[in-house]
C-alpha cells in the first residue's frame, strides 16, 4: 500500500462523485510533469487523501492501475489548457464528517513533509501546482490520526480492494473507429483496414507477420494463437501508423493484453520491463515472473521507435527511489 495526496480543487465535485482521479499526461507547453507521471504509479489499494478548499475532505482507496483516458466532459471549462487524452484511475471515495485543516496542524505535520515533491508549503498552505503527489507513511499516519475513526475504518478496506477494468477504453476506441468508419476522405477499402488494424487483423496482421514470427514473450509460434498487437497503441496513431507493420508484435492474448495496459514493455535492446505496479499472481500466472532477466531477442529500427513511444505514454512507471 501507498499514500497519496491528490488536490482537486478545480475538479473536487466531478472526481469525488464520479469515482475517479484524472490528469493530462502533460503540462500545457508538453513538458513532464511528475505530478501527472505520478499517476502512473498507483495501484489498486492504495490510499488517496483528497485535498480542495485547504481541507481534507475525503479519504479514496485505488480500485485500478492507470489507463488512457479522454478529458472528462463535466469538467466543463475546468482545465481549458489540458490535453484531451491524459491518465485516469478509478477510487472508491469516501467523505469525511470531520475534515481537518492540515494549515491548523502545520505545527505538527511541517518536520513529516517531504523534501521533494511535498503536498504542502512550510507555512500550511497548499501548491497550486501539485495534483498527485506521493505521502510519506508518517505523514499518512498523521493525518489519520487528526481525522479520527472514520479515516481508519476507510483505509482498512484498502486490503480487500479487487483490481478493476479500464472500463471506458473500449469504448473510446470504437468512437474513434466510428470516425474513421464515417470519414469519406478515406478510400472504403483502407477504412477496413484501419476497423480491422484495431483487432490485429487484415493488412496490418500481414505486414506484421513479414517482420515477427512467434510471441516475443511466450514462444509460441503457431498464428492461430496470437495478436498483432500495436507498440504505439491504435487509439493514439495516425492512420499510416496504424498499418505499419512496425508498429506491430505478434503475442499470444495474455501478453497483448498486458502490452496494450502497460504491464509489460520492452527496451530497445530487447530486455523485457515488467511494471512493478502490477499484480505479481497475474503475471505468474500468466509466465512473468517479476525480477527475472528476458531478453526478446532485437529490434528493427523502426520498431524501436513505436517502443520507445509505449515505454513513453502507456507503460505503467517503476516506484521511485
Amino acid at each position: 500500500m501507498r499514500y497519496w495526496w491528490v488536490n482537486q480543487n478545480q475538479t473536487f465535485r466531478h472526481e469525488v462523485a464520479g469515482g475517479y482521479l484524472w490528469s493530462p499526461k502533460r503540462n500545457a507547453n508538453h513538458a513532464r510533469n511528475p505530478f501527472y507521471e505520478f499517476m502512473r504509479e498507483v495501484a489498486p489499494g492504495d490510499v488517496i487523501f483528497s485535498f480542495a478548499d485547504t481541507r481534507i475532505s475525503a479519504i479514496g482507496i485505488a480500485q485500478s492501475y492507470c489507463w488512457e483516458s479522454p478529458k472528462p466532459s463535466e469538467f466543463g471549462t475546468a482545465g481549458q489548457n489540458w490535453e484531451n487524452v491524459g491518465w485516469r484511475v478509478k477510487v472508491d471515495f469516501v467523505r469525511l464528517e470531520n475534515e481537518i485543516r492540515p494549515k491548523d496542524h502545520i505545527d505538527l505535520l511541517r518536520h513529516l513533509l517531504p523534501d521533494r515533491y511535498s503536498p504542502l508549503q512550510p507555512n500550511g498552505n497548499g501548491l497550486q501546482s501539485v495534483y498527485l503527489t506521493e505521502v510519506p507513511l508518517a505523514l499518512a499516519e498523521t493525518l489519520i490520526g487528526l481525522i479520527g475513526p472514520e479515516s481508519e475504518a476507510i483505509v482498512s478496506r484498502a486490503s480487500e480492494v479487487v483490481p478493476a477494468p479500464a472500463d471506458d477504453l473500449d469504448a473510446w476506441e470504437r468512437k474513434i473507429e466510428q470516425l474513421v468508419v464515417a470519414d469519406t476522405s478515406i478510400a472504403e477499402t483502407d477504412r477496413l483496414a484501419l476497423v480491422r488494424a484495431r483487432r490485429g487483423q487484415g493488412v496490418f496482421r500481414d505486414r506484421v507477420g513479414q517482420i515477427e514470427r512467434r510471441c516475443r514473450v511466450t514462444g509460441v509460434d503457431d498464428p492461430a494463437h496470437l495478436v498483432a498487437s500495436h507498440c504505439k497503441p491504435w487509439r493514439d496513431a495516425t492512420n499510416v501508423e496504424r498499418l505499419d507493420g512496425e508498429n506491430g508484435l505478434l503475442l499470444t492474448p495474455s501478453i497483448d493484453h498486458l502490452f496494450d495496459r502497460g504491464f509489460i514493455g520492452f527496451e530497445n535492446d530487447g530486455r523485457l520491463i515488467v511494471s512493478p505496479v502490477a499484480h505479481q499472481p497475474s503475471l505468474l500466472r500468466m509466465g512473468i515472473r517479476m525480477g527475472e532477466p528476458v531478453n526478446v531477442g532485437a529490434f528493427t529500427s523502426g520498431q524501436k521507435q513505436y517502443l520507445e513511444f509505449h515505454r513513453d505514454a502507456v507503460l505503467l512507471r517503476a516506484a521511485r527511489k
